[in-house]
Parts: C-alpha cells; structure tokens; sequence
C-alpha cells in the first residue's frame, strides 16, 4: 500500500491546458474514484499518476517520494485499461506472468503468483485457455490479475468496465469491490459513470474543465454537494434545480407560487430536491402544483416526469407500483430537510 500525492498539478498540450492545478492526497489504502463529464481531465489525472503523461507543472509524490520525472516502470504502478490488451496467442497463466517473465522472476515463483491471483479471481479452471475463448467480464478479470501478480505500490484502472453490457458491469464492479477489500491495495479508478462511482469509492474526486469541484465520500457528495455542477452530477436520476429567490424567508418561484420555508438567504438563485426527496399530493396543500408528462414503471420504483407551467420538469420517485397517467394534476411538495439551495455563485447556501 502506498500514499500519493499532488501538488499543483498542471498539464498542457500545445497552448491548452487541461489539468489547470490540482492538489490531492490519497491515503494508504484507500479506494478513489475520480469522476466528471468527458474531457474534464479525468484520464489525462490519471496517466499523468503513472507516468504516460509529463507533468507541466508540479510534483507527484508516492510515499513521500517526488516521483515527477521518473519513468512509469520505476514508479511500481500498475495499470488497467479500458481495452483488455491480452496477448491473443499466449494463454492465460501465460498473460497474467508477462511481467514477471520480463522481470526474469523465477518461473516456480511465476505459477505460484499466477495460482494465487487466479484463486482470487476465480481463474483457475481457465489458465490454460487463450483470450478468444474468454468472456469479456472473464478477459477483464485476467488484465487485473496481470496486474496484482506484480504487488504494485498502487493500482490504477482507466474506465476498466466500459466496454461491458450492463449486466457484466454489475458483476465486474462487485468483484473489483471485494479485490479492494481483499487486498487492502491503494487504488485509482476513472470512470464517467457516477454509479460506479457511488457503489466502489471510499473518497470520490468530482472534476470538471481540469479543476477539482469536490472531493468526499459519496454520501457527503450526496447529502452536502458544494455545488450545483457536483448536485446534479451525483445521483441518478439527478437532482430537480429550478429557479427561484428569497421572498420573506421564503422561496418564490416563476409562477408565482410561494414554498414556506421560514428563513431562506437572500442571495438565492434556484433550489434542488432528489427525486426521492419529492412527495405527490392534493394540489392544494402542495408547493407547487403540476401535470404528469410522462410515468416509467421500473417494478420496484415509478419515476413520474410532472411539468410545472413556467417553473420546469421534475423527476419524482415513488418505491413500488403507482397508478398515476399522464395529464392527471398533482400537487409536489418538497421534503424541507432534503431541499438544497444554491447562491448566484452556484456554490451551495447554508440555510438550516
């Protein structure tokens, strides 16, 4: 297990900068997710962490080594790609004890990292086939274990699941899931998926055009966004933000209806609710009264998409069956402890 370290982290290419200075510190053994939209910088983090990219500016320290100018094979990384990238011709054992075998480790040690890792990810019965006759979540589970065979001070997976179906990506995050529990290995995963980001990290990093907007663990993200960019981009479906300002310690929204809240700051520019966070009821005792659009049927949940004239389109959850049609009125009233505000900045107000 190993700590890193950013310090004023800067990357450009040509005259564009992309990573526009990051400070960071990942703890011995702990499991962070960076996340963002694409093209904020995730990856270009990442590959700067192994070595694939020169750093700008700054320094990346691994165990409170300056590690900026080294070389990826002399930071004792190891790396997960999106593509699987296994020898086509090379069996199993053979892919998972490359590396060893260019590090001329003895080949009695080789099958015995190779039998170990395999037992781990529940390989064995299928060291002696050839990626082709692999499964695309089993490929996978042979580029980690190339990858563990080695005991690298840290691991880094860049969108490892996503060229898998949904199904495998399920199964592929619970086993990766129990590898980090199993190890206790420091590990740094990108992904665009939110989800994933959600159900894995200990600490996720929000990013966004080269910046970090928020680092937490995934319930502080979920419950205390710092911004509107981080409360919309955590949780799924995503948070409501409709327009409104502070009228006598309440909301006042575009059409004129008015949510009771007893203090709200002046400086308030829209408020959120998750989905969850939303209750229907009779119009008349509601916040604000609208139309069902749309309802989806999920089995164990019902989405409802309400339009409300002038204001916006929420997404409610509702646990179970709903018999609720569309263009029947509904009133939505906000849960007062889950209602999040946001200031002109965008920056989250403290109003409780």
């Amino acid at each position: 297990m190993s700590s890193i370290q950013l310090k004023g982290v800067r990357k450009s290419f040509g005259t564009v900068e992309v990573i526009k200075g990051i400070d960071l510190t990942i703890e011995e053994g702990a499991f962070v997710i960076f996340v963002g939209p694409s093209g904020c910088g995730k990856s270009t983090l990442l590959r700067l962490v192994s070595g694939l990219e020169e750093v700008s500016e700054g320094s990346i320290l691994i165990d409170g080594e300056d590690v900026t100018g080294k070389r990826p094979a002399e930071r004792g990384l190891s790396m997960v790609f999106q593509s699987y990238a296994l020898y086509p011709h090379k069996t199993v054992r053979q892919n998972m004890g490359f590396g060893l075998q260019v590090a001329r480790t003895p080949k009695a040690e080789i099958n015995q990292k190779v039998e170990a890792v395999a037992a781990v990810l529940k390989l064995e019965d299928l060291l002696h086939r050839k990626p082709k006759e692999l499964s695309g979540g089993q490929r996978q589970r042979v580029a980690i274990g190339r990858s563990i065979v080695r005991e690298p001070r840290a691991f880094l997976f860049d969108e490892p699941l996503s060229n898998l179906d949904a199904a495998l990506r399920v199964d592929m995050r619970l086993e990766i899931a129990k590898l980090h529990q199993h190890l206790k290995a420091t590990m740094i995963y990108v992904t665009h998926d939110q989800v994933e980001a959600m159900t894995l990290a200990d600490r996720i990093v929000v990013l966004q055009d080269g910046l970090i907007e928020q680092v937490g663990t995934p319930m502080q993200l979920y419950q205390k966004p710092g911004n509107l960019f981080v409360a919309q981009f955590i949780g799924s479906p995503k948070m409501n933000v409709v327009d409104c300002k502070a009228n006598g310690g309440n909301l006042l929204f575009p059409n004129n209806a008015t949510a009771i809240l007893g203090q709200a700051p002046d400086n308030v520019t829209k408020c959120g609710a998750r989905p969850e966070h939303i209750t229907l009821t009779d119009p008349k005792e509601a916040d604000l009264s609208g139309v069902i659009d749309v309802t989806e049927h999920l089995g164990s949940d019902t989405f409802a998409y309400v339009k409300v004239e002038d204001v916006g389109l929420f997404t409610i959850r509702i646990v179970g069956f709903s018999d609720l049609k569309a263009g029947q009125n509904v009133g939505i009233l906000f849960d007062r402890k889950q209602l999040h505000l946001f200031g002109r900045d965008d920056r989250a107000v403290n109003w409780r």
